[in-house]
């Protein structure tokens, strides 16, 4: 059961203690304060391919870049890994079951006046059916080779996302 609403951040320290509530958008803009964040990569059955989605051009920090299947906040009073599977359903109309892989904090800056900083929950899943993007969510989605996107990762930079090439570094 969450306590918060949809529009404001948990404000953390560096191990994850609540120190307060920032609303979403004040909350990325610099200086950042830290705050929870989750982060969902989705495999096929023969973990070969990866979901990525192109975040849609309204959002203020890396708008039309490619990411993974899904990042978000949790609520207030909601587990990481209920934010997640929520998530899941909201941008692409499918749960499925999930693992924690690790936790992580970083900083990103997108242009001077907006950027990240987050305690980050990173999971992994499994899913190879139909899909069903939320276009106020999900700009363009693919399934994308691993090893085209490693490749691409290294020859274009900079149409991903700052979190999603550490976590594909970390992942491995």
């Amino acid at each position: 059961m969450t306590n918060g609403d949809r529009n404001q951040v948990v404000l953390v320290d560096e191990t994850d203690n609540v120190v307060g509530y920032e609303e979403k958008y004040a909350a990325h803009k610099n200086p950042v304060p830290l705050h929870r964040a989750i982060s969902v990569v989705i495999y096929d059955q023969g973990r070969k391919r990866m979901l990525l989605q192109k975040r849609v051009g309204s959002k203020p920090t890396w708008p039309l870049y490619w990411s993974n299947a899904v990042c978000t906040h949790p609520m207030d009073g909601e587990s990481y890994e209920d934010c997640a599977h929520r998530r899941l359903k909201e941008e692409f109309g499918f749960d499925t079951k999930l693992e924690e892989k690790y936790r992580f904090t970083y900083e990103a800056d997108y242009d001077g006046e907006w950027g990240e900083h987050e305690f980050d929950v990173v999971f992994t899943g499994v899913y190879e059916d139909s899909v069903k993007p939320n276009p106020e969510e999900v700009a363009e989605y693919k399934w994308i080779d691993i090893q085209e996107l490693e490749k691409d990762l290294q020859e274009n930079p900079k149409l991903y996302t700052p979190w999603f090439k550490m976590i594909i570094e970390s992942l491995g």
